[in-house]
């Protein structure tokens, strides 16, 4: 009560002779909090971010360099940094997730991809933080911490540890040798709005400079909606076809994109199932666990394209024999 007290002073601050109503316009994973003040004329977004966990100031450089590549960001109309508090732009209620469906997928998707397009060609390097090998394994790591020992509280022996360790670096290895661009990180349906222009950006602070393929990965291997392979298939040969006209440097071979796709998509749903995991286990959040089941079905039919994944289908296949309320270990 305090912090939306707080933050209802500072908006009359800035308003002191216009009227609003207050009222929560979403939540995330994080301890952000967003809530739509409606004005008589008009409606803007209050993001509060308590400085003691949210560090807003990513979010405000990321906010300029993706604006500049002219997509269609919240733009920021005012900020009180030591508060937490920012006032941003309003991008309307209606995700991605909840306007898809099969008449206008292509559409929407089209969009998505050309407003990639146009942040990945607007990168430079030094901008942002590196998608390194250290965030790259964190990030894999987290499915053996929060997945296997918490989630189905299982043990890996030291043979099936020294595999999970060996694929990682495997992946790592074809994520590193991938073109570098400005990776959104989770540009998936949830964080994409249905706006004029299409889409609506959110969710950017945690912006990178990375692998080409990873936020595709993220659009076309999103955990909260499940498309037919031949549809992403058609999606993803229209972005590769645009990119190369642009000019990024993308695989002349789609076969080959096609994999590096396929690759950075096991590395970000290794990380995905262990941050759902962690959400849940940690955090008290039970709404991602109805996800698990597509996220690792992904992982799954990846891992059975390429010989370097059997070793860890077979592992996959280990821990699904596995029942998580038994608490077995192996």
């Amino acid at each position: 009560m305090l912090r939306l007290q707080q933050l209802t002073e500072w908006l009359k601050g800035l308003f002191p002779d216009a009227p609003f109503d207050l009222a929560p316009a979403s939540a995330d994973a994080s301890f952000r909090r967003y809530f739509r003040a409606t004005f008589p004329d008009r409606t803007l977004i209050v993001m509060d971010a308590p400085p003691q966990h949210e560090n807003c100031r990513p979010f405000l450089h990321i906010a300029r360099l993706f604006e500049d590549a002219s997509t269609h960001v919240p733009h920021v109309y005012a900020q009180d940094l030591e508060q937490g508090f920012l006032l941003l732009s309003d991008l309307g209620n209606t995700t991605y997730l909840q306007a898809l469906n099969a008449s206008n997928a292509h559409e929407l998707y089209g969009a998505a991809t050309d407003a990639l397009i146009k942040i990945q060609l607007a990168s430079r390097e030094n901008e942002l933080p590196p998608y390194n090998e250290g965030l790259l394994l964190r990030e894999m790591r987290l499915f053996p911490e929060w997945y296997i020992a918490k989630h189905l509280q299982a043990t890996l022996d030291d043979e099936q540890t020294a595999m999970l360790e060996a694929t990682f670096q495997r992946i790592i290895q074809n994520n590193l040798a991938q073109p570098r661009v400005y990776v959104h990180r989770d540009y998936h349906s949830r964080n994409l709005m249905v706006t004029a222009p299409n889409p609506g950006i959110l969710d950017f602070q945690d912006a990178v400079y990375g692998p080409i393929t990873y936020d595709l990965a993220s659009l076309f291997k999103d955990a909260y909606i499940r498309w037919e392979e031949a549809d992403v298939l058609d999606w993803l040969v229209r972005y590769w076809e645009k990119t190369r006209k642009a000019g990024l440097p993308v695989h002349a071979d789609f076969s080959e994109f096609f994999r590096d796709y396929e690759w950075m998509g096991v590395q970000r749903h290794l990380k995905v199932l262990g941050i759902f995991a962690r959400l849940y286990h940690r955090d008290g959040k039970d709404g991602y666990l109805k996800d698990l089941p597509l996220v690792m079905d992904y992982l799954r039919r990846a891992c059975e394209r390429y010989i370097d994944l059997k070793p860890l289908l077979r592992l996959l296949d280990q821990l699904d024999a596995r029942k998580p309320e038994v608490g077995l270990t192996f």
